[in-house]
């Protein structure tokens, strides 16, 4: 029975307890979204969700960034309309139709010029991780080879060979190499100094004959990680990616499920480094809210024979036709720079906030995918020793930083800018490196959102990242409305005599805690 024809006795309360109750009892437990996000969906426009409990909704998950859009927007309802309205057939395997000519045209609009002007495209699958597992097979037909480079803190899908190439998962045949970040950087430093150890230890990897690792059949990256914490790859080190993978005859796949079509404030990502990888895996936002997969790859790569790979549901029109619409309407409307405009704005508010809780590690992202990554605050000591550092920090060099190394620090130390966050970004590491992660204060903070009518995602190391994944279509207000709510959900949960079950309660706000005692 529809919600909108319940009888007179029956209150919309009684359904959402009632369509929760038997989702716990017949869903398996590997659930997820439903765990944290009690709320029963059951109308939706644009960044809001009506739920069946009568409330409203602003939502940051986009379906995890697959909404570029947003809910039901007017162009994709419209696209689909047409495919139904004019008898099309909906199930069409890998047969050409004009639907899938039009998309497959609107999706070589937006490429890297060489993909664009000879590349090849697979559809695949409906789900990004069966374009990873594509992905994987090409570039092994294609070399010969057999093994995968990957970085740490990746997550490429749940089938078994993206997952081996995920951070959290083994993988016999995936070789890891260090994903450069700064906050919690691999090798202490941070900044320009970590992305360039960072690439220093995958080409020594790759060099030196005892390494142990064999020559690979590919790279995969993401330009930006966003189950692995919102972390944007430094663009000085995606390009020597770029060159080492060349250099060696590797192909380069860029992972762009979540960061295409406009989410990072290019249209792809890997336009910020102005890299042209040898494979994209694209999803989630190219089916305009359902589900479609891709790769596109150089024609050099296409050693495939008929049957090689294949997927019964890889000619969903309707996706192609909603699809095809968003796409046009990102390019047409210029919603990546939007995207860069809008979400710079939205991180530089977040960076004030930042400045008032030691709960808050850091702030990060690109365009409209941004991070928040929660830790445990220190007291004491551990203060005095973030003050020194934040002194230091203004000198450019940090508090143990050697002139003699360029401002590298000394072994065992840790320092400023070039050694820890880059400016602006967030607080460094403290006297012994970052501060602890605290899954229990974003986890907080997600349900404190949640009460107040906001809907966030969690990631990163730990589950200690709160996420923001907002449509490209938010409107300032919108912005503005969802930051505040942000806000009060931080301030409930790290305010001084907080009390949330399982974290110490915060003693003093950052100002007066920033001071060493006397």
């Amino acid at each position: 029975m529809a919600l909108t024809q319940l009888p007179p006795t029956v209150s919309s309360a009684a359904v959402y307890e009632g369509i929760l109750r038997r989702q716990s009892s017949r869903e398996s437990a590997a659930r997820t979204y439903a765990r944290s996000l009690p709320i029963v969906p059951v109308r939706a426009r644009g960044l809001t969700i009506e739920g069946a409990d009568g409330r409203r909704y602003l939502d940051c998950l986009s379906g995890a960034g697959s909404l570029a859009l947003g809910h039901n927007h007017p162009v994709v309802l419209e696209a689909i309309r047409s495919v139904l309205d004019s008898g099309a057939p909906l199930h069409v395997l890998d047969l050409a139709t004009p639907v899938k000519d039009a998309f497959t045209d609107e999706l070589f609009a937006t490429l890297p010029r060489g993909l664009a002007a000879s590349g090849r495209i697979q559809f695949c699958s409906p789900a990004g991780t069966d374009a990873v597992e594509a992905a994987f097979k090409l570039v092994r037909i294609a070399t010969g080879r057999d093994g995968l480079l990957a970085f740490t803190g990746a997550y490429h899908g749940m089938t078994e060979g993206a997952l081996a190439a995920s951070g959290g998962a083994p993988g016999a045949r995936v070789t890891r190499l260090p994903f450069p970040q700064d906050y919690r950087c691999p090798f202490g430093v941070g900044g320009e100094n970590g992305a360039r150890l960072a690439a220093r230890w995958t080409e020594s990897l790759l060099d030196d004959p005892k390494s142990g690792v064999r020559p690979p059949a590919g790279m995969i990256v993401e330009p930006v990680q966003g189950e692995g914490g919102v972390l944007p790859a430094p663009s000085g080190w995606l390009r020597r990616m770029r060159e080492l993978t060349a250099e060696r005859s590797i192909p380069l796949i860029a992972d762009e499920v979540q960061t295409g079509v406009g989410r990072t404030g290019a249209f792809w990502a890997v336009g910020h480094s102005g890299i042209e990888p040898d494979v994209m895996v694209l999803s989630k936002a190219i089916g305009g809210s359902l589900p479609l997969a891709v790769i596109v790859y150089r024609e050099a790569l296409d050693a495939w024979q008929p049957g090689d790979h294949a997927g019964t549901f890889r000619g969903n029109q309707l996706a192609m036709a909603a699809g095809a619409a968003t796409l046009r309407y990102v390019r047409e409307n210029g919603l990546a720079g939007r995207a860069a405009a809008l979400g710079g704005r939205m991180l530089d508010r977040l960076r004030r906030l930042a400045a008032e809780y030691d709960c808050i590690g850091e702030v990060r992202g690109a365009g409209l995918m941004i991070g928040i990554e929660f830790v445990e605050p220190e007291d004491g000591a551990g203060s005095a020793a973030r003050a020194e550092w934040l002194a230091a920090a203004g000198d450019g060099a940090g508090p143990t930083a050697r002139p003699e190394s360029g401002g590298v620090p000394a072994p065992g130390a840790r320092g400023g800018p070039a050694g820890g966050a880059r400016p602006g970004t967030g607080r460094g590491p403290g006297a012994d490196g970052p501060l602890p992660a605290s899954p229990a204060r974003a986890a907080a903070v997600q349900q404190e959102c949640l009460r107040r009518g906001l809907i966030v995602e969690l990631g990163g190391r730990h589950s200690c990242v709160v996420r923001l994944l907002p449509p490209l279509t938010i409107t300032d207000e919108q912005a503005e409305a969802v930051l505040d709510r942000l806000a009060d959900a931080v301030a409930a949960v790290c305010r001084p005599g907080s009390r949330i079950p399982g974290i110490p309660a915060p003693s003093t706000p950052k100002e007066a805690g920033a001071a060493s005692p006397a």
